[in-house]
């Protein structure tokens, strides 16, 4: 199967169907030297990272509106050598965004801290996934995006309406998989709840709120999958919810 998906499109999912794998990931074992001397870098640069588990994608094929693929738990230094490699053919990246939209139909995003591998860019709150999102072997995508959401923001998407339908946009830098979420609030009432999330927490992850009201209105920071995110929705006007 390796990485059969279309590049650059946003496809619609209905399954998606991304198992971890018990062995490990051939480019980690494959690459134990090289990751050791570039954390060493990375650490030297950054001393608050951690080398805590995620996981890397060894598969992932795209048909019938279905995500299919296999990944693997690995250490985050690993993780870090992959993104200073890639394109790496053995490995890819997939992640679940939650895109919050607000009530006056603005996007509500967040800035990575200057202490994180991400610093200042902007983006959905996401994480990679981990060990602890899978069931029985599958990843749970929502359970992901509620995790990531609460950790950075201290939003609950609970309290959102969810639209049914997944879709995945897939680019160099690896493959979203994005879920949109409407909020009762209005952007700025989200950027308030979140802004006093920040302030509160000794040790937060994100910089702060950052609000996309339009295609006139893009941040400096945006990750460049964003881009054609915010202007699939901007165009698409209301999202359709189950």
């Amino acid at each position: 199967m390796a990485f059969d998906i279309p590049r650059n499109q946003i496809l619609p999912v209905d399954v998606v169907d991304v198992r971890l794998d018990p062995e490990p990931h051939p480019f980690e074992r494959d690459n134990a030297e090289a990751i050791v001397a570039n954390w060493a870098e990375e650490k030297a640069a950054r001393p608050a990272l951690f080398d805590g588990t995620v996981v890397l994608l060894s598969e992932l094929a795209y048909g019938d509106n279905r995500l299919t693929g296999r990944c693997h738990a690995i250490r985050y230094s690993t993780f870090m050598l992959w993104r200073k490699l890639k394109p790496v053919t053995s490995a890819e990246h997939a992640f679940a965004h939650a895109m919050l939209i607000s009530s006056d139909n603005a996007l509500v995003a967040i800035r990575m801290g200057a202490h994180t591998a991400n610093a200042g860019k902007v983006y959905f709150a996401a994480g990679s996934f981990e060990p602890e999102d899978f069931r029985d072997g599958l990843v749970d995508l929502d359970y992901n995006m509620a995790r990531e959401v609460r950790e950075e923001t201290g939003l609950d998407l609970g309290t959102a309406s969810r639209e049914a339908r997944c879709h995945a946009l897939s680019v160099e830098s690896g493959t979203a998989i994005v879920r949109c979420y409407r909020a009762a609030e209005t952007a700025d009432e989200l950027a308030a709840q979140i802004t006093r999330f920040v302030a509160d927490d000794p040790d937060p992850e994100i910089e702060g709120p950052v609000i996309i009201r339009g295609m006139d209105d893009l941040p400096e920071g945006l990750m460049p999958h964003m881009r054609p995110l915010a202007e699939w929705h901007f165009s698409n006007g209301q999202v359709r919810l189950a």
